[in-house]
């Protein structure tokens, strides 16, 4: 294993175990009102859990964003720009909070109407929302300093704040349910606590480990127009680029819904297999972010170049290691979601599609990755959007002719899609504007 490689685990690993534990927050909330007596509880929890990740979500460019601009930023070494940079970010995610804040009511009104709930988790998961809606500085705040850290080459300090926030969620989650006698509101403080908890740990390592950056600091320049324009350009593809996967995850899951519950808890099973290949592609992908922004910064053709093949080596490993897992072991994994005899028979038809996800996704995780450290977002955006054209049309020829196995296909053909086109838009438009390195610079 080369320098480089060492490189790209020391940030991929540490994000994996962040990645691994981000899903642990709604499944501890599920499991405390799982034991309430009531299936309304569970209702009411999944549904507003499901609206804050979906406009969480939404903004995820705010971690994308900081993380490509200052991974670029350090590999020019320009310190100032990159202080301009964290308070610029987490500026701008204190505002978008805000204002969720301010236009809760319409919010709240809008997404219960489209998740449909039934008329007695309403008013539950409205408390909830009511409540959780408060974490939104929290959490929004995270994601430019996530993103900050990333770009700094630093993902050890998410980790270490994914892994405290699960600690509080439980204790004090426990404690508020099971010590006061509280039911909804209960879970939804210990979220919002361990949101504010996670936060308040963030900056405390911001101070500890990058205080020393103070002295770089110029908030003259941390708002100018041409500042701004560039974050919210790069943020604007990404945004749309994220309203794509939305339109196809939320169709994937209404088009299975369609056909009967047993689909829908197929397919629901099945693209847990897609979650669990993505938390490990996701972790090269931020390795991606943070190592070739900084290359494609500091001018270094030669360092990018390398770390983009050794990237390309990595996800062969671990898409051979998932599809291997997966042929061998999709029936014992689908058996340890679910023991319901209908879903679990009627998986074995639909199993082998599972094993296609790691070669179908995999290039596109990679590529999302480099393309957010070169800021080249523009690519990005167009891969999502003609694929998931792509995607409505080979569903619409196919569903009639295969049923749910259209669905798949479709799915499919998005995924491998995104990846191709990115491999073009990267050799077409992208590999010849790679800057030389200047002769009076080291390697970073």
């Amino acid at each position: 294993m080369n320098n480089r490689d060492r490189q790209i685990l020391q940030i991929a690993l540490p994000s994996i175990v962040s990645n691994i534990t981000v899903p642990l927050l709604g499944m501890i909330d599920v499991a405390i009102v799982g034991h309430m007596g009531s299936a309304v509880y569970i209702g009411a929890v999944a549904v507003g859990s499901m609206i804050f990740n979906l406009v969480y979500w939404l903004f995820g460019f705010l971690r994308m964003g900081a993380s490509g601009l200052t991974s670029q930023a350090l590999g020019r070494r320009d310190l100032a720009e990159v202080t301009r940079l964290l308070v610029r970010s987490v500026t701008i995610a204190f505002a978008i909070a805000l204002l969720l804040i301010v236009l809760q009511v319409p919010l709240k009104s809008l997404m219960l109407w489209l998740m449909g709930p039934t008329a007695n988790v309403v008013p539950l998961a409205s408390t909830y929302f009511n409540i959780a809606i408060w974490g939104a500085p929290a959490v929004l705040g995270l994601y430019g300093l996530a993103g900050w850290f990333i770009g700094m080459q630093n993902t050890r300090i998410p980790m270490f704040i994914s892994i405290m926030q699960n600690v509080v969620n439980i204790v004090v989650s426990l404690i508020l349910v099971f010590g006061l006698g509280m039911k909804i509101e209960g879970v939804a403080l210990g979220t919002v606590t361990a949101q504010y908890a996670g936060l308040l740990m963030a900056l405390a390592l911001l101070l500890r480990c990058y205080g020393r950056l103070r002295c770089y600091l110029e908030m003259k320049g941390t708002f100018v127009r041409v500042a701004m324009g560039r974050f919210f350009n790069v943020n604007r593809d990404i945004f749309l680029r994220t309203l794509c996967l939305v339109a196809v995850n939320l169709y994937f899951t209404s088009a299975g819904a369609r056909q009967g519950a047993v689909i829908l808890s197929v397919n629901t099973v099945m693209m847990q297999l897609y979650l669990f290949f993505s938390y490990f592609m996701d972790g090269f992908a931020y390795a991606g972010e943070a190592l070739c922004g900084r290359f494609y910064g500091a001018h270094n053709r030669e360092a990018f170049r390398e770390t983009l093949r050794r990237l390309f080596g990595w996800m062969t490993v671990v898409t051979m290691a998932y599809t291997l897992l997966y042929i061998t072991g999709g029936q014992w994994i689908v058996g340890l979601l679910t023991d319901e005899p209908q879903v679990v028979a009627a998986s074995r038809n639909y199993l082998w599609w599972a094993c296609l996800i790691p070669a179908a996704g995999a290039v596109a995780f990679i590529w999302d990755g480099v393309f957010i450290g070169m800021t080249a977002t523009r690519g990005m955006l167009v891969s999502s959007a003609v694929s998931a054209l792509a995607f409505f049309a080979v569903y619409g020829l196919t569903v009639g002719m295969m049923g749910n196995h259209g669905l798949w296909l479709a799915m499919m053909v998005y995924l491998a899609m995104r990846g191709v086109i990115q491999t073009a838009w990267y050799r077409l438009r992208l590999i010849n504007a790679l800057p030389c390195k200047d002769s009076a610079r080291s390697e970073l």
